[in-house]
């Protein structure tokens, strides 16, 4: 049996695979782009086919578009939005700059599933009609990208917030060294290093919605170069609701198309918030990575979930494992971005040309952040546990602590008394009752760890 058959394009005949869905112009893609092995993002194709089913019904009802094929393209569409025919979209991120070979791809995979009823349905004159690769592809990175963030980043993030906020309410009764430089500083309560972490998380969060906005606004409409031939005059209009209708997105056509064809700011943009959270998310991994340091030998303030083995030679070693992951999840999203923005700025006169490498590296990102936030929050944040005896004996010998009696008996002398106190090993409120007048029931209310964590000048 031939496992191939003959298709052609405007360039001639090619054969394809006897059961591809897809035509000559996507064999030719797969043919010239064998570069990475890593197909488009799942949720950019689906985006692409949103469009066309968007695309379909519009035209339909301008009189452009007869019904039977606005019907076929919206179902054949509908099919690779439910994920039926993922495998028939092989092209690698590394094509043409503009994207056109997956649009193609999406095209002639729509064009062929709509035509099996005897219906002639082409993958240009009818599923790409008033468009243009170089609105579908901008378009689509907004729509899926939106969509990530709504579905999956921002739920993520919220439940990262909420796991925070438990814990910190119920450790808030711990008090422990602060640290600055990694040395000993002043105390804090546990509450308040997990209240930092919730309020960067929660930052993150509205950064993320602030920039729906800007996702918000679509290229669709500006065809070719930003002009919109080849378009009706309320295409991109009726595209913006129709695709509206489809995600619940709230999405509007861009005051320029122009340079929502020749610019990716908003995507450069959701990339530099997505670097942002990373360095959140990198702070509280080390964060739990150095609390978690021991058991013995290092801080121990704390004892993570107990997840594998550490070691092939040491036995019963346990890692900080899941930290350890989210922290180079956050490393990978760093580099990402600085992709993405190299790309951003690609866009040469009428058209960026690095539209699949933006819409690969932003879903990247999206997932990796959502994946290592829920780990965060289930795997370690959630349920960890307090090294209590760790924490308090240290805390008590803290020479640091000699701070809160500045104003009572200057800096000079509350340095000597803190030197002293580290040298000698002894809890700085001993060394203080001989150094000073001041009685030790006075000492012990200016010294009081958790008074000196609500702030203010020591006692007033």
């Amino acid at each position: 049996m031939n496992d191939t058959r003959i298709e052609h394009d405007s360039m001639g005949e090619l054969e394809v695979p006897a059961d591809a869905l897809y035509g000559a112009q996507t064999q030719r893609a797969i043919n010239n782009f064998p570069v990475s092995g890593q197909p488009m993002p799942v949720a950019f194709i689906h985006a692409i086919a949103r469009i066309k089913a968007a695309a379909a019904k519009v035209n339909a009802e301008l009189g452009l578009l007869d019904g039977a094929r606005a019907d076929a393209i919206q179902q054949a569409a509908e099919a690779i939005i439910a994920g039926k025919h993922d495998d028939q979209f092989p092209i690698d991120v590394y094509q043409t700059g503009s994207g056109t070979s997956s649009n193609m791809n999406i095209n002639e995979v729509i064009a062929h599933l709509a035509s099996r009823e005897g219906l002639e349905v082409g993958p240009n004159d009818h599923v790409n009609m008033g468009q243009s690769s170089n609105d579908v592809i901008p378009t689509a990175i907004h729509v899926s990208a939106s969509m990530a963030v709504k579905d999956a980043l921002l739920p993520a993030l919220a439940h990262l917030q909420a796991t925070i906020d438990a814990r910190a309410a119920e450790l808030d009764g711990v008090v422990k060294t602060g640290r600055t430089h990694l040395m000993d500083a002043m105390p804090v309560r546990m509450s308040q290093e997990l209240g930092g972490w919730s309020s960067q998380v929660s930052q993150a969060i509205e950064r993320f919605e602030d920039g729906q906005v800007r996702l918000g606004r679509l290229a669709q409409g500006g065809t070719a170069v930003g002009t919109g031939v080849n378009a009706h005059p309320e295409f991109a209009e009726r595209m913006a609701i129709a695709l509206s209708d489809q995600t619940g997105l709230a999405l509007m056509p861009n005051d320029s198309p122009f340079a929502s064809l020749a610019g990716q700011d908003a995507a450069v943009e959701l990339s530099g918030h997505l670097k942002t959270y990373a360095c959140t998310v990198m702070k509280i991994a080390n964060d739990l990575r150095w609390m978690n340091s021991g058991p013995l030998a290092g801080l121990g303030e704390i004892e993570l979930q107990a997840l594998q083995p550490g070691s092939s030679i040491m036995p019963g070693k346990v890692n900080p494992v899941i930290p350890e992951s989210a922290a180079q999840a956050a490393a990978q999203v760093i580099g990402l971005d600085a992709a993405v923005t190299v790309a951003g700025q690609s866009g040469n006169f009428q058209l960026n040309v690095m539209l699949p490498l933006i819409a690969h590296n932003l879903h990247t990102a999206i997932a990796l952040m959502t994946n290592v936030s829920r780990l965060l929050a289930d795997r370690a944040i959630a349920t960890f546990s307090v090294r209590e005896d760790n924490i308090t004996a240290p805390l008590s010998r803290n020479p640091i602590l000699v701070t809160a009696l500045n104003s009572v008996i200057g800096y000079d002398a509350a340095a000597a008394i803190a030197k002293k106190a580290y040298q000698a090993g002894r809890p700085i409120l001993d060394v203080a009752e001989e150094d000073t007048d001041l009685g030790r029931d006075e000492l012990e209310r200016l010294l009081d760890p958790a008074a000196l964590t609500r702030g203010g000048i020591p006692g007033d």
